[in-house]
């Protein structure tokens, strides 16, 4: 690749590929927090596939599995890039849509898995079939977490650009997985696996694209669009106990404030300028609220970075709607005939 494409790279976040990774997880989790979502979605998961048969030879025969030295991979349909940054699911939906019909998913298959296609694979509808499959993982499994992972895939992207004006991209890509390297002269590596090597001389962009899974993987909608999607961190940072005591401990409009902040990830050194408060005083709020199960935290560089969990949202949220209810009553006041 040009070193041009590399400078103008960026990390995205992509809900397409988030709820590829959900369909993996769905397949094979491995860890506590892996565990617990294969555990909460499986059954709904296996009934709705059990309700359609064809959905359930697509989730069979998408991914060649890897045996040995025998390199494995996932359709390329599973793979579709973001055509540009900020898309929503819906929109990423109509884009995979567009780029693929039934005979070339069919060849896919085919690539996939060689030999003659399952039954249920042969027929129409195979394109209306997969959208509705994603649809279903992410409207059943991701999009009511969706904020919450934003926050997390936010955060990995600030650590990671933080880690790029350090170290330079020679720094960042060993990060995105085990095999990936930077070799310089214009030569990324992605695997270890005896194949001819790609050129993206035409390609227009290249994203990385953090996620919540168990492992990475490359997309491309040849020979324009090639992204690295990678493992987010930071999915277990630790929370601290959410006790009685430590809510009971959340007073005051400093830490308040410090907590409307939070909605998006903010290192102490900006917390400090936006609230005008002492450095020192912030770390002590923000241990409370670390404490109280009310922030998350993980290290970007030099830096580390605070944001709100679910908990927290609500409590900010709940504050908003109080101070717009005490504010509507003081209105309300004002105008009535006998005030």
């Amino acid at each position: 690749m040009s070193a041009d494409l590399l400078a103008s790279s960026r990390f995205v976040m992509s809900p397409i590929q988030e709820t590829v990774a959900a369909l993996t997880l769905l397949e094979a989790p491995r860890g506590p927090w892996q565990q617990a979502f294969h555990a909460a979605n499986r059954d709904a998961f296996e009934e709705m596939l059990a309700r359609h048969p064809v959905r359930r030879e697509l989730v069979r025969h998408a991914w060649r599995p890897r045996r040995g030295d025998r390199p494995g991979w996932m359709a390329d349909f599973l793979g579709t890039v973001p055509a540009v940054a900020g898309m929503s699911f819906d929109e990423e939906l109509a884009q995979l849509g567009d780029e693929w019909d039934d005979d070339t998913i069919r060849a896919e298959l085919r690539s996939a898995q060689p030999g003659p296609p399952a039954a249920g694979l042969r027929g129409p509808g195979l394109r209306a079939e997969l959208l509705a499959l994603l649809r279903w993982v992410w409207t059943v499994t991701v999009a009511a977490d969706w904020p919450r992972r934003q926050r997390v895939l936010r955060a990995d992207i600030v650590s990671r650009t933080a880690t790029l004006a350090a170290h330079g991209w020679s720094g960042v890509i060993p990060t995105l997985g085990a095999t990936r390297r930077w070799l310089g002269d214009g030569l990324l590596q992605i695997n270890r696996y005896d194949l001819p090597e790609r050129d993206l001389s035409a390609a227009e962009s290249l994203l990385f694209v953090p996620v919540h899974s168990n492992g990475s993987w490359v997309a491309w909608n040849e020979p324009r669009r090639y992204a690295i999607v990678y493992p987010v961190t930071g999915v277990l940072a630790p929370t601290g106990t959410a006790s009685g005591a430590g809510l009971a401990r959340l007073i005051g409009a400093n830490r308040a404030g410090l907590l409307h902040a939070l909605a998006d990830p903010r290192s102490t050194t900006q917390l400090t300028a936006l609230s005008g408060l002492p450095l020192g005083a912030v770390g002590n709020h923000l241990r409370v609220l670390l404490d109280a199960g009310l922030v998350l935290r993980r290290r970007a560089g030099r830096e580390v970075l605070y944001w709100r969990t679910a908990l927290g949202d609500s409590l900010a949220a709940t504050a908003v709607s109080e101070r717009r209810e005490d504010h509507a009553e003081e209105q309300g006041q004002g105008d009535r005939p006998d005030q």
